[in-house]
């Protein structure tokens, strides 16, 4: 039996990260990692500090895991522990565990394919998003890029919106398992 193939949703927040992973998992009849800060932002009604980023880490490894023992051909992360990543270092400069950076490299290795969602979605207000304006977005587009850039991350550009959206990230995927990526 083969791996399968891991694909992560993303991008900063307001992107359509959630309803891309949701989408992509029903279209190709596999399982979507939900992104667990959510969670974890609720059950501690929106305060989180930097003492909280391994355990946020590991939530998010344990719904990425979760998936993967459920996948057969693909596996969809809405979110990444490299997202988190990112987030810890622009919202708790140099607070992030040596550990979290280190796991997120690895698994960073793992993704086949990076679908990096663009800001040209309007703006969804909600408690835990905090970039709103133009220039928080483009600055966010910007650090998510770089993350991958960096790294030599194989990433597909998605843009648009409703099903067009859908639709090239469908197209990306599919060129990924028929091994074309």
């Amino acid at each position: 039996m083969s791996t399968p193939k891991h694909v992560a949703v993303f991008g900063m927040e307001s992107t359509g990260k959630t309803t891309l992973a949701q989408g992509l998992a029903a279209h190709f009849g596999e399982p979507w990692a939900p992104e667990f800060v959510r969670e974890f932002w609720d059950l501690r009604s929106g305060i989180i500090t930097a003492a909280d980023l391994g355990t946020i880490a590991l939530g998010q490894m344990a719904n990425e895991d979760r998936a993967v023992a459920q996948a057969r051909r693909a596996v969809f992360f809405d979110t990444t522990l490299l997202a988190c990543l990112v987030w810890d270092d622009l919202l708790f400069p140099g607070a992030c565990p040596v550990w979290v950076r280190e796991e997120a490299g690895l698994r960073a290795g793992q993704v086949a394919l990076y679908m990096l969602c663009d800001t040209d979605l309007p703006f969804v207000p909600d408690p835990q998003r905090c970039f709103p304006d133009a220039a928080g977005r483009a600055r966010g587009r910007r650090l998510w890029r770089e993350a991958l850039e960096s790294r030599g991350l194989p990433f597909a550009e998605i843009c648009g919106e409703g099903a067009a959206r859908e639709a090239r990230a469908i197209v990306a995927v599919e060129r990924l398992l028929a091994g074309n990526r």
